[in-house]
């Protein structure tokens, strides 16, 4: 399931992504949550009622991608940071990603950052589109990136200026 440096294996990601007729229809919300732990924020949280835990709450998340229409507001949720946000349709050659952010200084919309793989490893460049800030006071960037990027782009860095 993870790699010794916790990671989750390629195996393990492909089984937590949506069909790929999903992907095409517009924003889901994508899960990596692989740890069975009791959490349930992210169900709680559903406005939809998209996420179902089983009957034991150490169980991982379910989603009905029916039901999903990538609001975010289980990621929003998540303490584990493992849910975000994808949208195909978003443009032809990109496509756009939502993620968790809690550091500082926050970034600025059409700011153009380095896109970390999930080892932390710069993998490319996403532009932000929105810095939303949820009820709860998470942040959540907005990027567009390259559509080939968009299942391994977790985190981001700034570029330092000057």
């Amino acid at each position: 399931m993870l790699t010794p440096q916790g990671l989750p294996l390629p195996e393990t990601l492909a089984a937590s992504l949506p069909p790929a007729e999903r992907l095409e229809q517009g924003a889901v919300a994508i899960f990596e949550c692989f740890q069975k732990i009791p959490c349930n924020p992210c169900a709680d949280a559903c406005p939809r009622g998209a996420i179902k835990i089983e009957s034991d709450i150490n169980e991982c998340p379910r989603l009905d991608y029916d039901l999903c229409n990538g609001c975010g507001v289980c990621l929003a949720h998540c303490p584990g940071l493992s849910i975000f946000v994808v949208d195909y349709s978003y443009s032809p050659t990109e496509a756009l990603v939502k993620i968790p952010y809690e550091f500082f200084p926050l970034p600025e919309p059409e700011e153009t950052v380095a896109a970390l793989a999930r080892s932390g490893e710069c993998i490319g460049e996403a532009r932000i589109v929105k810095v939303q800030q949820m009820k709860n006071k998470t942040t959540i960037l907005w990027l567009a990136m390259a559509k080939e990027l968009t299942g391994q782009v977790r985190n981001i860095a700034r570029r330092r200026k000057g």
